[in-house]
């Protein structure tokens, strides 16, 4: 059974550049022999992901995180059973959320600085989704 999971988390120090190439390496090797796929978005004080795949291995990856001493404030926006994968693509994509057109985040926010833990889950899939339609998000596998 496939699932997709998504949650949003408080970064407890500010992420560096190596903190996140390290979280994307890992994902690269570790992700494809588990079947999951997804995208890792943040900030300088957050992080977003969607994690997709068989039911046991995302919810040991979510049991992971939710023990990695780099996330506070973990909030699960979104858990479903799913027909198909909509990031089949990505052994983990990434997208600097920072960089997101203020207009972008109006479209899903109230205001135009993102807060994932004021957004429903929807909304925070389709802001994922507008960033996957722009090409905002690198790091196809």
């Amino acid at each position: 059974m496939l699932v997709r999971l998504l949650y949003a988390s408080r970064a407890v120090a500010t992420p560096t550049c190596a903190a996140v190439h390290d979280i994307l390496q890992h994902s690269h090797a570790h992700n494809p022999r588990h079947g999951v796929t997804g995208i890792l978005c943040h900030t300088d004080k957050l992080f977003m992901q969607v994690l997709e795949g068989g039911r046991d291995a995302v919810n040991a990856l979510y049991a992971k995180i939710l023990r990695d001493p780099r996330h506070s404030d973990v909030l699960l926006l979104v858990y479903e059973e799913i027909s198909e994968r909509r990031y089949a693509c990505w052994t983990m994509g990434q997208a600097n959320l920072a960089k997101v057109n203020a207009s972008t985040l109006l479209r899903f926010s109230e205001l135009p600085e993102l807060n994932p833990h004021a957004l429903s889950g929807q909304n925070s899939l389709a802001l994922i989704d507008e960033l996957m339609a722009s090409a905002a998000i690198i790091g196809r596998a």
